[in-house]
């Protein structure tokens, strides 16, 4: 504008407009970033749900020892009560007699349960007097030795 005698010095642009291209580019650029971004925190979100996933079955397998611990504890104590209220009662038994009598009676109860499961189709048992003394004698035997175990170490 020299050439006719204005000298511009400032001017104020309102809106600038480029190239279709050039917007195009920058606006896939732009994607770009965003969905980068995105990628990285849906990672983070998926690490936080299988870290809590974890936690929780965690939680769960330590309540449900605990459970089983609890369990265990009462049948114990409840075997204990039982049996001392059974020796006191009927004179001349002795514990082993009381615990003989409860096995049998699991015994028993457990091939009711196993008869009247619908799960079980063939389940072979030796049956008899004598295979129940067995069953409680091998048992006995199992914490014996794992209690002399114990004691050797």
């Amino acid at each position: 504008m020299g050439e006719y005698g204005y000298n511009i010095e400032h001017i104020l642009m309102v809106d600038i407009i480029p190239d279709v291209s050039v917007r195009k580019a920058m606006n896939e650029i732009n994607a770009a970033q965003r969905m980068q971004l995105a990628s990285v925190y849906k990672g983070e979100a998926e690490k936080i749900l299988q870290v809590k996933k974890a936690e929780a079955e965690a939680e769960a397998k330590y309540l449900g020892g605990v459970g089983v611990a609890r369990q265990r504890q009462a049948i114990t104590d409840g075997l204990r009560e039982n049996i001392l209220n059974f020796s006191h009662k009927v004179e001349g038994t002795s514990s082993k007699e009381v615990m003989d009598l409860i096995m049998i009676t699991q015994y028993f109860d457990t091939i009711k349960d196993l008869g009247n499961s619908s799960k079980n189709t063939t389940v072979f048992i030796p049956h008899g007097p004598g295979h129940v003394k067995d069953i409680g004698e091998q048992i006995r035997n199992g914490l014996m030795e794992s209690a002399s175990a114990r004691i050797n170490v």
